[in-house]
């Protein structure tokens, strides 16, 4: 029977490896299909960034509240690992509570984990109550549909029923050993109090401990391949994206390289530009569509949270104006979601699922950016989508027009000859005579 449950145990959980690595290959593909970006400079400044933002959630102490309560989630996560390490080798090895050999310190990790995993449930009902009933504004926004609000009440009741099945099966077992006059290993402060619920017969507590420990293991499996097809695969791309992110100023603007090649052929007649790579066509400006976007960009849309903390500071969104920052972010996930699975083919990001309205009313002012708890930059694709619109569409607004038609005329935003640009300063100058 043991033979058999380590056999199905295997089976099970390679399986699980083998349809998450799928996935996570086909989201792989999806990204490097972007543009080619440099991000390989300064690794110990990208280390840093990456264990105070995604390991440390250094942005995540600007709001407190929800802070404590994703802490908890958080560090119960890391610490109920352990645990799912030690079923694991129990499950394969035949063996049982084999961290036990520890002594106190598998006590403490037990006590902690137990502790943890009430405060998990806890935690998780006040996120409910949040999400249903509070209804916090950041989580709402015409991007936030039925499926969205559906993903992360899921997440909640998964992570509920998982700590319920651990405390299932850490007191059918501790009543067990109690039973048969043993000591069970660790030290388990919620379970204790939940032994009067359970049966005095042994054969029937052997079977809720077995049904609590697979659960729990199928439950954990099932979690895995769910991760990324939700919002909550950030769990795992946060480090990736943290890392990778723009150790330059927040503000600095991005220069494509091809841009830069077309305005020295312009500036100087001969000048020649570099030939495209062979296999490749003509690079557009800007971008229409994903392909277009840098493979950052695209790993910023698998890494995106749905918190609403971009766009609860976008100064654009609070003033009325459609555009919302985390809903760029998000079209860009969906987009790359379409053309995995072949879908919505003949629509394109720019003019389909991201307006020209709400890309020309970003301020840049990179608010977004700052607020970000795992470092996306939404701006970012906002410049490159425009910059499509302006140089390959020639759909600039009348006033961004009359701007450039300035600039190329007077060598200056405003309507008057460089001969009198400093007009203003003669003036001044006479006034103070006076």
């Amino acid at each position: 029977m043991e033979n058999l449950q380590t056999i199905l145990l295997l089976v099970v959980t390679s399986s699980a490896i083998w349809l998450f690595s799928k996935r996570v290959g086909a989201i792989k593909q999806s990204i490097h299909s972007g543009r080619k970006l440099q991000r390989q400079d300064n690794p110990a400044l990208r280390l840093r960034n990456m264990l105070l933002v995604a390991f440390g959630q250094r942005k995540m102490f600007q709001r407190p509240i929800p802070a404590l309560l994703h802490g908890v989630i958080y560090v119960g996560f890391l610490l109920i690992n352990l645990e799912v390490l030690e079923m694991m080798i129990d499950g394969i090895f035949q063996t049982h509570r084999i961290f036990g050999v520890l002594g106190p310190v598998y006590s403490f990790l037990t006590a902690a984990n137990e502790i943890l995993g009430f405060l998990v449930i806890i935690v998780c009902v006040i996120l409910l109550y949040r999400r249903n009933v509070a209804k916090v504004r950041r989580f709402t926004g015409v991007e936030m549909q039925k499926p969205q609000t559906q993903d992360a009440n899921i997440i909640l009741l998964v992570e509920i029923i998982l700590m319920l099945g651990l405390f299932t099966m850490n007191s059918a077992d501790l009543k067990m050993h109690q039973l048969e006059g043993q000591t069970l290993a660790g030290f388990f402060p919620i379970s204790q109090t939940l032994l009067a619920f359970f049966s005095d017969n042994l054969a029937t507590l052997h079977v809720m401990e077995r049904a609590g420990w697979w659960f729990h293991i199928l439950g954990i499996l099932v979690f895995l391949n769910y991760l990324p097809y939700s919002k909550h695969f950030h769990i795992i791309m946060a480090f990736p994206n943290t890392y990778f992110y723009k150790t330059e100023p927040v503000g600095k603007l991005s220069t494509p390289e091809h841009v830069t090649h077309e305005i020295r052929a312009m500036l100087d007649p001969s000048y020649q530009v570099p030939a495209p790579a062979e296999g490749e066509g003509p690079i557009s400006f800007g971008a229409s569509d994903v392909k277009d976007l840098s493979w950052k960009s695209l790993l910023d849309g698998f890494s995106c949270t749905e918190c609403g903390r971009c766009t609860s500071v976008c100064p654009a969104n609070l003033t009325g104006k459609l555009l919302s920052p985390r809903k760029v972010v998000m079209n860009i996930r969906d987009r790359q979601e379409d053309m995995i699975y072949q879908r919505n083919e003949d629509t394109k990001l720019s003019g389909g699922y991201v307006s020209a309205e709400e890309l020309w009313a970003c301020t840049t002012c990179n608010a977004c950016v700052q607020e970000c708890p795992v470092n996306i930059d939404p701006v970012a694709p906002i410049l490159e989508m425009r910059r499509f619109l302006v140089m390959e569409q020639s759909a600039a607004p009348a006033s961004l027009n009359a701007m450039f038609a300035n600039l190329e005329n007077n060598g200056s935003p405003w309507a008057f000859p460089a001969a009198d640009r400093f007009n203003w300063a003669n003036d001044i100058v006479t006034v103070s005579k006076n």
